[in-house]
């Protein structure tokens, strides 16, 4: 099974698809270069007997044959007859020194069989023949060097190539064994997901490759799904527990209304309750959906250049006398020179900015100042709701940005504990980063929007 899917593996594949291209390109450079080879041997065999042809020959002076007769016979006893021939004939033919039989030959430069000059070797000869002073002078010389050197040459060349194929099969093995293992972490991580272990990760290496970076994508989408996954149930369990108690109250006023009604008193002010009351839980159940349909990225497409600064201004105006009907002060810090242009939904980033507002609003008390300010950063542009109020405590502070979490000092005042969860979802859509800070007294809400 597991040799049938390495055999089966993209790794093993390429290895061994990139290891035939360089089989054969190392083939076709070989061939190349045993051409050249060959051809530069030949050339300095040629080289060679021609050097040897103009020795002999410059020991020849007019009339004095004995000096060419001795050189010839002193080169013949030197080599053997089938790797170096030497033979003079005078101008009738007859032989007068060499180590091979007369024969009759062609002056210049040709290659004749071995077989010409008896003897039983398969390599050829190369010769040289000339005119010196009325005789024929022939020099030759053997393949057999040449074969040799030929013959190591390929060799050379077929064991390398079995040595590569060797390598790229076991390279390409080990490779693909290696990438093999850690696909199959990455197969088991998503068969654990699917059954249900949503705090599975992939396992990575840290050296940047493409698997990591894959890996490294597929464990931010599953830290996402978890996230979702986790949200879902602790919407489910906080709707059951938070939206338990309206219905429950709901229930109460239709029942004291149809007591009423059975003892013809007036039931008009408890329909009136239980429509209210409705109203309130339609409320909440809009918000849920208004989030869950936030965070699926479906407002996106509706992204424009905006400018954030715009926003902000048109909430505090809006909310300046709303805050000093609750005896509580709102105020916009200074400008900075410059745009503040992001891509984002005004309506979302003005929801954002409203809860906010509200949030501290209603939270804090009596003579409690809320500032919003807005300035650049390194990376953007940095938004900030600030109070002198109660503020929030420090443990708390990530569960408020939770669906339906209230704190125990707030349960009192009007709201679904949706406002905040509402926050995160936008912040999290324009990709900015949402956090708590203690203002001493108080609470400093910053928001890092990224830049156009």
């Amino acid at each position: 099974m597991y040799r049938a899917r390495l055999l089966r593996s993209t790794p093993l594949r390429l290895a061994v698809s990139f290891g035939l291209f360089f089989i054969i390109a190392f083939l076709i450079s070989g061939l190349v270069a045993y051409e050249l080879m060959r051809r530069e041997l030949a050339r300095s065999l040629d080289v060679s007997i021609a050097d040897t042809f103009s020795i002999v020959q410059s020991t020849y002076s007019s009339n004095d044959l004995e000096d060419l007769i001795a050189a010839v016979d002193t080169y013949s006893t030197l080599k053997r007859p089938e790797d170096q021939v030497f033979l003079l004939l005078d101008g009738s033919g007859k032989k007068l020194a060499g180590n091979v039989p007369e024969i009759r030959f062609a002056p210049g430069l040709s290659t004749l069989p071995a077989t010409i000059f008896g003897f039983g070797e398969d390599d050829p000869i190369r010769v040289m023949a000339g005119d010196v002073g009325g005789n024929s002078l022939l020099i030759g010389q053997s393949y057999k060097e040449i074969d040799r050197i030929e013959r190591i040459a390929l060799m050379s060349f077929a064991w390398a190539s079995v040595m590569i194929v060797a390598t790229v099969i076991v390279g390409g093995a080990v490779l693909a064994t290696r990438t093999q293992r850690r696909l199959r972490s990455i197969e088991q991580t998503m068969i654990d997901v699917s059954a249900g272990n949503l705090s599975r990760r992939i396992p990575t290496r840290d050296n940047g490759d493409d698997i990591d970076v894959v890996s490294n994508h597929i464990n931010d989408a599953l830290v996402r799904l978890s996230s979702l996954v986790e949200g879902m149930r602790q919407v489910s369990t906080d709707i059951a527990h938070d939206l338990k108690t309206p219905l429950n109250r709901l229930r109460l006023t239709i029942e004291q209304a149809i007591l009423r009604q059975e003892q013809a008193g007036n039931v008009e002010a408890l329909l009136l309750d239980a429509r209210d009351e409705s109203d309130r839980i339609n409320g909440t159940f809009e918000a849920l959906l208004r989030i869950s349909q936030i965070e699926a990225g479906a407002r996106k497409t509706r992204f424009k250049k905006i400018d954030l600064w715009d926003v902000m201004i048109s909430v505090a105006e809006i909310y300046a006398d709303v805050a000093d009907d609750n005896l509580q002060s709102l105020k916009v810090e200074p400008r900075l020179p410059g745009s503040c242009m992001i891509s984002g939904d005004r309506e979302l980033l003005t929801q954002l900015f409203v809860n906010l507002v509200e949030n501290a609003i209603t939270h804090c008390p009596q003579q409690t100042v809320i500032a919003m300010s807005l300035m650049p950063s390194e990376h953007g542009y940095l938004a900030s709701v600030i109070d002198n109020g109660t503020g929030i405590p420090k443990e708390e502070r990530d569960l408020v940005f939770r669906r339906l979490y209230r704190l125990d000092k707030s349960r009192t005042t009007p709201g679904s504990g949706l406002g905040l969860s509402l926050v995160k979802a936008i912040s999290d859509l324009h990709s900015a980063a949402v956090t708590l800070e203690d203002n001493n007294p108080g609470l400093r809400v910053r928001l890092q929007f990224p830049k156009l």
